[in-house]
């Protein structure tokens, strides 16, 4: 009974918001998107829909918000 190991919990809102691919690499979607749409070129608006890779830097600290991810 007392030899149960701590599980490490998912951080909820790093699930919704970073997409792990099959190689590992953590996708994230673009800031800026909804505010004053209007004025941006169509081309521009594509942009926002593709997810981008994350720079290596921040990669570790989205890591350890995923642990079973």
């Amino acid at each position: 009974m007392g030899n149960k190991k701590a599980t490490l919990k998912t951080h909820k809102g790093a699930k919704r918001r970073f997409k792990i691919t099959a190689t590992g690499k953590i996708m994230h979607a673009k800031g800026m998107k909804s505010h004053l749409r209007r004025k941006k070129a169509p081309r521009v608006k594509r942009q926002f829909d593709r997810m981008l890779v994350m720079d290596e830097t921040t990669t570790g600290r989205v890591r350890r918000l995923l642990p079973n991810g």
